[in-house]
């Protein structure tokens, strides 16, 4: 006797529904990364010999955040949720051509 399996497809709708939640609040994370933690060179000082130097770390630390962790987890996600969606939607077709 072949076992059968069952696909709870809400609960695919729920996690395509949630993903698209996460996406939409990454948005204003990647704001804030890029905007709210501008910090003008000026803030730093500038007699002292280090300033160039810290400054350069600070935006390059700015951009590695933005290109290899928020926009990697941005589409980390988004491709989970298109997957699911995809998934979900081959379920739905399945059912479909099963009650006919």
């Amino acid at each position: 006797m072949a076992k059968e399996y069952r696909v709870d497809l809400d609960a695919l709708d729920e996690v395509v529904r949630k993903l698209n939640g996460v996406l939409k609040d990454m948005d204003g994370t990647k704001g804030k990364a890029g905007s709210g933690t501008f910090l003008p060179s000026s803030v730093l000082g500038k007699k002292y010999e280090e300033h160039e130097m810290l400054h350069k770390a600070h935006s390059d630390m700015k951009k590695f955040i933005d290109s290899e962790i928020v926009d990697k987890i941005e589409k980390l996600v988004e491709d989970f949720g298109q997957k699911s969606k995809k998934t979900k939607e081959a379920y739905d077709d399945a059912e479909h051509d099963n009650k006919m």
